[in-house]
This record gives structure tokens, sequence and C-alpha cells, in this order.
């Protein structure tokens, strides 16, 4: 989007500076946003992404400086831990706004749920006065897309990801309304979101005339929505104006011209340590200032530059000449068909993404792969080699409190290379961005994403050939994204890849498994994107073709000087089919059930991430999380069956 005419000055920032402890995250840090700035915030996790944002958002206050936000502008704020009014309803938290027309919208949608025919007659003569049915329907297409129903359901009893959705759709919901210049400030918005919900997004902010601070790991997400990148790096913030491309290509240049800085400033820092050691103790005034030149000096030579750039040889466990083959299998929970005669032979090296709505049964093929899950019927047969590696959401577990090498040395002490030799697991982890002071950190003190790179290093480092990785980039920064995706690209074994990130996909997978529902698993030989390009193609041909048609039958009428008098048609029509009576009652019960099932899912994982947990306990909670999380899948499937005659 193009600079605003006259821009308004929104945001000043001078001289801010803020630490954790003995932490500091950025120091004596100055900005300006303007009227139409569209901004990409990005750093590596516990850099101060989030607390940036808090700070101007007021929630945080800073050591140092000060950040002035023009009086005229209302700052709207989506975090990731959003907050809300837990004993009311969806509705009541979308539309706390006290206005007259968002009053009317939230008492025609609740109406609308109730089925009350006075209260929805009420409700539109409401919504005829206020004028309310454009944004009416802006905000039916805001919750339509990010798929929020049962509006008077409890946000108590939300799942993580319908939290983040809610929050979300009340954020585009406040923007799209106010009148007021808007800054918003968005912290990760796409987790939590399936491919369809983030497209659909990226559409609606470049559509919006709204000014943005962004912080996102989504490369394409980000490279859509904004137009100038800024980096927390080291307490300093560096800025790139253009997109990632061309963030990637300065940044390159950037770090090229610091080592040459910091080269040069090393061999000064020899020439002054000589001198400093042939001078006697009494200092003269010109030595003196020689000595305070020699102290500046000493800290860019001792400056490091620490960027990702993994290469690892890992000596990964053989791979014999069979891998997996499935004859005919098939799978289904009650009238929903997962599996309906898959059959497929993996290869070696080979790289497969995986892509459908949630509740076509993902989850479920990749536990009959692992044995997890059995077929219907059908056979699953399994390489004597095969290691699988499993890379799952439920996140880091483990049973007592420890630092963590102590941890990832609990799976072994050393990496093996293809090239002979071994990595230290002190090694490993500098590897994947854990500083040998973070090693020392214990478990419960790391940051959520800090959490997700270790869990996955763990898989990693148990050497395995087939890797299976289901969302493995949520929570994850850049700069570890860089690494892990080095690391794929010189992997030798199988990788079967879960993701919303389009980037991280594209830049992995040689073919694609598209869940079309119904069973039906279609193999499409190429990336995510040349597969969104062909499916869009589709569709807009179908359209053309629609209206080519329409045309036609319009050119015909024109002729006739008459319409030919209508035919009687005696063909009984099909009757539409309708939920029975007991249908009904277990849709209402099922509405009221998988919520209590997510919460129970989210309380069973709560406690597997407490400290000092021994090997009972685990196994009792392991278990209880399998089976809650097996009904929570019969439920959803039966859910969208009746969705359907709904």
């Amino acid at each position: 989007m193009g600079p605003y005419l006259c821009a308004m000055h929104y945001v000043s920032v001078e001289g801010l500076t803020k630490s954790y402890g003995i932490y500091p995250l950025f120091k004596g840090i100055s900005f300006n946003i303007n009227e139409g700035d569209r901004i990409a915030l990005i750093a590596r996790n516990g850099v101060g992404k989030s607390t940036l944002l808090k700070i101007m958002a007021g929630k945080e206050h800073p050591d140092a400086g000060t950040c002035r936000i023009h009086k005229d502008v209302h700052l709207v704020m989506f975090e990731q831990d959003p907050q809300f009014d837990e004993s009311a309803t969806i509705l009541q938290n979308l539309f706390q706004q006290d206005h007259p027309v968002m009053k009317a919208i939230s008492q025609y949608e609740m109406a609308m749920e109730s089925g009350d025919e006075q209260a929805i007659s009420d409700a539109i003569v409401e919504m005829e006065e206020r004028s309310a049915w454009d944004f009416e329907s802006k905000v039916n297409i805001i919750l339509t897309q990010l798929n929020i129903h049962h509006l008077q359901q409890p946000v108590a009893k939300l799942s993580g990801g319908q939290r983040k959705r809610v929050s979300l759709a009340k954020t585009l919901i406040q923007i799209g309304f106010d009148p007021r210049h808007i800054l918003l400030l968005m912290d990760e918005p796409t987790n939590h979101l399936d491919l369809n919900m983030i497209e659909w997004l990226e559409n609606y902010l470049s559509q919006e005339k709204v000014t943005l601070l962004l912080v996102s790991h989504d490369r394409y997400f980000l490279e859509s929505v904004t137009d100038e990148i800024w980096e927390l790096e080291r307490e300093n913030l560096y800025t790139y104006k253009g997109d990632y491309e061309n963030y990637l290509e300065k940044k390159a240049a950037r770090i090229e011209a610091e080592q040459a800085s910091i080269d040069k400033a090393k061999n000064t820092f020899r020439k002054e340590l000589e001198w400093m050691r042939k001078q006697p103790k009494a200092r003269t005034t010109k030595s003196k200032s020689r000595q305070d030149n020699f102290y500046e000096v000493e800290a860019k030579a001792k400056q490091k530059i620490e960027e990702a750039n993994l290469q690892l040889g890992m000596k990964m466990s053989r791979l014999g000449g069979k891998i997996i083959e499935l004859k005919k299998v098939y799978k289904s929970y009650g009238d929903i068909q997962v599996l309906k005669g898959f059959d497929y032979t993996f290869s070696k090296g080979e790289r497969v993404g995986i892509v459908g709505k949630n509740g076509v049964g993902k989850s479920t093929f990749l536990q009959i792969l692992q044995g997890i899950t059995a077929p219907d019927s059908g056979k699953v047969n399994v390489g004597d080699t095969i290691v699988f590696g499993n890379f799952s959401q439920e996140g880091l577990v483990y049973k007592t409190d420890m630092r963590v090498i102590e941890y990832l040395k609990t799976f072994a002490e050393n990496f093996p290379l293809a090239s002979g030799g071994s990595l230290s697991a002190a090694q490993f982890l500098e590897l994947f961005l854990f500083t040998p002071d973070k090693q020392y950190t214990y478990l419960s003190a790391l940051s959520g994403g800090e959490k997700k790179r270790l869990q996955l290093l763990t898989v990693l480092f148990k050497n395995p050939n087939f890797l299976i990785l289901d969302e493995p980039t949520n929570d994850l920064d850049l700069p570890t994204l860089a690494v892990l995706e080095q690391f794929l690209l010189e992997y030798t074994g199988c990788v079967l890849l879960v993701s919303h990130d389009r980037y991280f996909m594209d830049k992995l997978v040689d073919h694609l498994f598209i869940f079309e529902g119904d069973g039906i698993i279609r193999d499409y030989p190429g990336n995510y994107t040349q597969y969104r390009i062909l499916e869009k193609s589709k569709q807009s041909l179908s359209s053309v073709s629609s209206d080519i048609t329409t045309q036609k039958e319009h050119a015909v009428v024109k002729k006739e000087e008459k319409p030919a008098p209508a035919m009687q048609d005696n063909t009984p029509k099909p009757a539409a089919v309708k939920m029975s009576y007991k249908e009904k009652l277990e849709w209402e019960t099922l509405n009221k059930d998988m919520p209590l099932l997510e919460k129970k899912k989210a309380e069973l994982m709560e406690q597997m991430n407490q400290p000092n947990l021994d090997y009972d306990a685990i196994t009792k909670l392991s278990e209880a999380l399998s089976k809650i999380t097996h009904q929570l899948e019969e439920a959803e499937l039966r859910w969208l069956e009746l969705s359907e005659k709904q």
C-alpha cells in the first residue's frame, strides 16, 4: 500500500531502554511511525518483541526513554494471550463497545441465535434505525471466515485456538467500526489459523486503511501485508525498507560490513594492548585518554555476530530398501470416512506436505503410519530400519524440572556426525541458538518459543530417519526457522510435514497429500503455492464458464418474441435431508460436550508440563490424554456430519 498524502505522525519513540534483571532487551532505541506505515517486527524469541508492543500500548513501562502516541490516534492491540471477561459469552466479549450500532448488532445476533421471532423483529427495526446492516454484513464475514459460531457460549469454555480466533475477530471488528485514526499492533496473528483463514486475513488487512506494526514468523504473510521490516538484534533496532527478500539482502551486506569493522578493531586492539602493557603505573593525561580509547576498541573487538548458519551432516539411522507401504487402507469414525482404500509406497528421501481442513483426518493418518491407531482394514507395512521422529503439538514433556543441558543429556550425551566424530550436547544446543548461559536455564523458566525449540531438537537428537512434523513452526521465531530449514534441507531421510507456514512448506516439500474429505487423498506433484495457483485458476474458469452459460440463456430468451409457456414438471423433487428429533438432541449434546472435552484436554496437557512428576503419573496422564483426544476427534467428526444436515 502506498504512503498516505500528508501522513500524520502517529508514534514517536526516543531512547527506549528495557531490561529484565541482568538481561537487556533493547537499549536507547528510537523510531517513528507515520500514518499508512505497515511494519513487520522480527527478532529471536526472548529479545523483546512482545515487550516493545506492550510498552507502546501502555501495558508495561520502559526503564528509560519516552513513547508518545498522537492524541487523535486510537491504538488497538492483538496479543498472544488474549484477555476476556471470562464470565461473559463470546457475543458479549465481541461487542463490548458502548455504541448504539454495536449494541444493535449484538441484539440482532443474540435474537438470531435464540430463534425468538418477536426478538428478531425488534432487532431488525433497531438495525434499520441505526443503519447498521453494512457493518453487520462485515461482522458476519469476519465470524464466518474465522469459523466462530455459537455466540452464546461462555469464553471460559473455549480452547486456546478458539480464544485466539475470537480475540482476532474482536480486533478486526473494532478497527472496521472505529472511524478514528487506528494504529494496529498485532502479535503473531496467524497462530492457530488454518491456511484458508491466513490467506483471507492477508487480503483483509491489505484492503483495510490501517497503520500496522506486526510481529509474525509467517514470511509470506508479512511480505503480503507489510512494506518495511524492523529487526531487534543485540539491543539495537535495525530498519529495512521493502519486502522480505530485500531484508535478507540488506542484512547480509550489513553483517559483512560489521564483520570487517570488527576485524579492523581486533588489529587495533592487539596494538593498543601491547602499548598498555608497556606503560608505567603513573599515567599522563595523554596516556589516560589513550587508555580510555583502548576500552572502547576492546569492546568492539570482542563483539560477536551470532548468525544461525547450520551445516550439520547427521549420521542418520540407516534406511533399508523398504520404507513404508500402505495397501487398501480404510478408516472411519462412525459415518465419517477418513481413509478410503488408500494406497501408497514411500521412497527414500521423500518430502511430503499434508494439506486439508481440520477434521478431515490428517492426525489420524499420522497415527496410523506410526502404529498408534489401527486401520479398519488394509495393511501398513513399516520397514525394519525405520526410526520415527515425531514432533507433535502436545509440547515439551518432562517429569522433573531440570536445566536445559541436563534434559538433553537424558536422551544422549553426543550427536554422531556422518563425517565421523560427534557433537556434544552443548555444541548441538548452540547450533539451535541455545547460548551457553541459556543451556543452564531451568526448563520451567523457558519461554513458549524456547520450549518448542528444545522439543524440536530433542526429536532430531535421536537420529530418526523418518520425520513426522506436525505444525513445527508455531511459536518459533524467524532465526530458529532458518536453522530448522537448513537442517531439513541437509536431511537425507523422509519428511512428512503438516504446516500452515506456506513459505516453510514451499521450501521443503516435493509434493502434497491433499486431504479433501470423505476419505479422499489426492497426491499433488508440487508445492503449496503451485497447488493454490492451480485451484484459483480452476475456480476462475468455473466462474467464467458459469457466466457464459448465464449469458447464453439470456440471449436465447431475447431471441424469442414470447417466452414459451412453462411446462408443469411432475417429477418428484428429492426431499432435503433434515435432522431427526434424535439427531437434534445429539447435535445439542455435542455442542455442550465438545468445549468440555477441549477444556479437559488442555488441563491434562498443563498437568503433564508440571515438574516433579514420577513415571507412573506421566504414564497415567498420557493414557488419559490419548483417550480424551480420541473422544474429541470422534465428537468433531460426528459434529461435522450433523452440520451438513443443519
